[in-house]
């Protein structure tokens, strides 16, 4: 869908309809019939306010990292990464709002509110920053959002094929760039509590639920998700089908695609000097009639986002799709483990 990887992302308002088979189809490659069965939560679930969110913490040590998923992920997802970062240090991985064993939390649910709910959720589980904040795909953006917003608590950053605000999608078979289908409308700020009003109303359960029985139906697990353990495959089976994890994460997003890229045109370096890896995957998974331009204008991208910090460097993943973290897991454990080592030096 969106221009780094058409499967990632869930759409936002602004764009849903058209492009939904395509924002979904993530979804659809990850579903099974032992979906209903939830597994016990492997972190614990944090009260932020009425709504609790899942953190799941491990190892010891400082700096603590902090996993962040791309949209229609979850924690279990950096199964194949946590567990050797946690050799060295401490390492926390989440699930956003409505996702996995979090509860959904306050209207809208946008990048900002995540973001700001992050870091109440580290502060109220008692992890000690400064953090370095690994963020793939959407959970890019969260990571460049709470850097920017959190500096002091911050002591890097790593990119994993990150999503770009000047990214296109295909509406109608149309290229179209997401943050030119903003409205004018202010981006609601971050709230700390719920209302009744907060909950799915029946309507969006109904249409979470009718979405999954006509669309997702009962596919397996499939690339790159194969590549995760026994347990990890049954949580992300479960999880991928709760009707809440259709109403979390991008609301807002071509608003705040927009803001993010006015600013970055603002500012020559957004982040400052904190210190940056961006890991690019280096294989292409666009459909075949627009992969030479959105290939090209991905590209472009990435290199860009070395850009935001003063201390900023790419690295172009070999044999690595969208999902890094499953294709070449090494390569994210070792810019995180540079990062950690700089931070301590």
């Amino acid at each position: 869908m969106i221009s780094f990887a058409y499967r990632s992302l869930r759409p936002s308002r602004t764009v849903r309809g058209s492009a939904l088979v395509l924002a979904f189809a993530i979804l659809a490659a990850s579903v099974s019939a032992q979906s209903d069965i939830a597994p016990p939560p492997p972190g614990k679930l944090i009260d932020l306010g009425g709504y609790k969110l899942h953190l799941n913490c491990t190892g010891s040590g400082s700096p603590t990292v902090v996993l962040s998923a791309g949209s229609g992920d979850f924690s279990t997802d950096w199964a194949l990464v946590q567990p050797r970062v946690a050799a060295s240090t401490r390492v926390c991985s989440y699930d956003r709002s409505g996702a996995a064993w979090s509860d959904l939390g306050p209207k809208p649910r946008t990048i900002y509110q995540e973001a700001f709910d992050l870091e109440r959720l580290l502060r109220a589980a008692g992890e000690q920053g400064p953090y370095i904040v690994v963020g793939q795909s959407l959970g890019g953006t969260v990571a460049r959002v709470f850097a920017e917003r959190y500096p002091r608590q911050t002591a890097g950053v790593v990119l994993v094929d990150a999503y770009s605000e000047d990214a296109q999608l295909s509406l109608n078979g149309t290229l179209t760039r997401l943050r030119l289908l903003a409205k004018d409308r202010q981006i609601p700020a971050p709230r700390s509590a719920i209302t009744a009003d907060d909950a799915m109303t029946t309507t969006e359960v109904k249409n979470a639920q009718d979405f999954i029985r006509d669309v997702i139906g009962t596919p397996k697990i499939e690339p790159p998700f194969d590549k995760l353990p026994a347990d990890a495959q049954r949580a992300r089976l479960w999880a991928v089908v709760q009707p809440k994890s259709l109403a979390s994460g991008d609301d807002y997003l071509a608003e705040i695609s927009a803001t993010v890229y006015a600013e970055s045109q603002r500012k020559a370096h957004p982040l400052g000097d904190t210190p940056l890896i961006v890991l690019a995957r280096s294989r292409s998974d666009y459909p075949p009639d627009v992969a030479a331009v959105l290939t090209a204008e991905h590209n472009a991208q990435q290199a860009k986002f070395a850009t935001l910090s003063t201390r900023g460097t790419e690295i172009i993943v070999p044999n690595a799709g969208h999902h890094i973290q499953l294709d070449a897991p090494d390569a994210v454990v070792d810019a995180i483990r540079r990062l950690v080592d700089r931070a301590r030096r």
